[in-house]
C-alpha cells in the first residue's frame, strides 16, 4: 500500500530507492531509537527525539509502517496502548545505515561539530 503522492519508482538506482524509504529528518532517528531501546510507545519515542512535533512523528511512523520498517501493535485498552518495534526490514536497514553513521561521526570529529548530549549514540548502537 502506498500513500498518494509518495514515490514508488521508477528509481534511478538502489540508493535512490533506499533514500525514498529513509527520507525525512526523523526516520533515521526513529530507527536508532527502536534499535537502541527495543519496543517503544509513541510518547517514549517523542520524548527521545527532541524537537519532533506530534504531527510529524505520526506521519513518519505511518510511512515507516507502510514501508515495512516498523510494526505497530495496538492493545485493546482504554486509553488505547500502541507500541512500535522494528521489523526484520527495519533491522536490516539499520545495519545498512551503520557505515553512514560512521561517516557522520568522522565528519563531526573532522569539522569539530557538536552533538546534543541526548543524541550522542555509541558506535555500536547507531547508524
Amino acid at each position: 500500500m502506498t500513500t498518494p503522492g509518495r514515490r514508488t519508482g521508477p528509481y534511478i538506482c538502489g540508493i535512490d530507492a533506499a533514500l525514498d524509504v529513509v527520507s525525512g529528518k526523523w526516520k533515521g532517528l526513529v530507527l536508532w531509537e527502536l534499535h537502541s531501546h527495543g519496543t517503544r510507545r509513541f510518547a517514549e519515542i517523542r520524548r527521545a527525539l527532541h524537537g519532533v512535533s506530534e504531527k510529524m512523528l505520526t506521519q513518519h511512523l505511518r510511512q515507516m509502517e507502510e514501508d515495512g520498517l516498523i510494526h505497530r501493535k495496538v492493545y485493546a485498552e482504554v486509553p488505547p496502548k500502541v507500541e512500535y518495534s522494528l521489523t526484520e526490514a527495519g533491522v536490516s536497514l539499520n545495519e545498512a545505515l551503520l557505515p553512514l553513521g560512521d561517516w557522520g561521526r568522522e565528519r563531526l570529529r573532522r569539522e569539530g561539530l557538536t552533538v546534543k548530549a541526548a543524541a550522542t549514540p555509541t558506535a555500536s548502537t547507531t547508524p
